[in-house]
This record gives C-alpha cells, structure tokens and sequence, in this order.
C-alpha cells in the first residue's frame, strides 16, 4: 500500500468487497472485523526501525518510533499517538472484559487497545497495537 492517505470521502466510498481487496485476510480480519492477531507472532512487535507507523485501512499516521516501548505484551507497544487526532477510543466490552478499544480516526478501522500500565516516566499509556493494522514508514 502506497505511504499517502485516503480521505473521509473515498474512505466513504469503500464497500465490504473493497475492504477485502485492498487488505489480506488478516488485516480484514483485524481492521474490519475487530479481530486480533496472536501474540508475539506480529512483525512489528520487536522491530526497532525507525519511521512512522500508519494506518494499514488507508494510510493515517498514527504512531512514530520514538514512542515505540518493549512492553512483553506479545503486540507492539507505544506510548502515545502521534497527535490527538489520530485515534479514537471506544468502551469494549466483548469478552467478558472491560477495555479500550482503540480505532483509525481516519476510516474506522481497528487497531487494538490502549492500557493505563504504560511507562510512568511518560505518558503511563500503553497502546497494545497489531502488527497487521500498521505499515511502518522507514525514515
């Protein structure tokens, strides 16, 4: 998928038979359908490149390295989005559990969670992102 980004108008043009064309089985799976990938199996989650973590739906910035953490959760960890805007987070209560669902401001897709058991010494948040809903842009 090319670096640049769809807009909320050709995002609001995308079917269900879109989505399963532009993204592998996994990364629908994930995106669309609110799944999640296995732990320790996702390609970004020991990667230390440096560069911009987008959005794999449609290309949004959402995360940079520098905010890239360890957290041994199994999933790549970060600290803080790359602004405010970037995400949206949502009250999930599948599973029997209480969590943070976190979304693409962009186009909806799902991304993972966040956690409040981040490092202490920044923002104390710990964005549990999969690694299939993410593009990492190299710098």
């Amino acid at each position: 998928m090319s670096s640049s980004q769809l807009s909320s108008e050709q995002i609001a043009q995308l079917t269900d038979a879109d989505w399963r064309e532009r993204l592998d089985d996994d990364a629908y799976h994930v995106l669309r359908q609110k799944g999640t990938e296995r732990p320790f199996t996702g390609m970004y989650t020991d990667n230390k490149d440096e560069g911009i973590y987008r959005c794999k739906g449609c290309g949004a910035k959402l995360f940079t390295s520098d905010n890239k953490f360890d957290s041994g959760c199994g999933w790549p960890s970060f600290d803080k989005t790359i602004d405010e805007s970037a995400v949206e987070e949502h009250l999930d209560t599948s599973h029997g559990m209480r969590r943070v669902e976190v979304t693409c401001r962009n186009c909806g897709g799902h991304l993972g969670h966040v956690f409040p058991d981040g490092p202490q010494q920044t923002t104390g948040m710990r964005y549990c992102i999969n690694s299939v809903a993410i593009d990492l842009d190299k710098q």
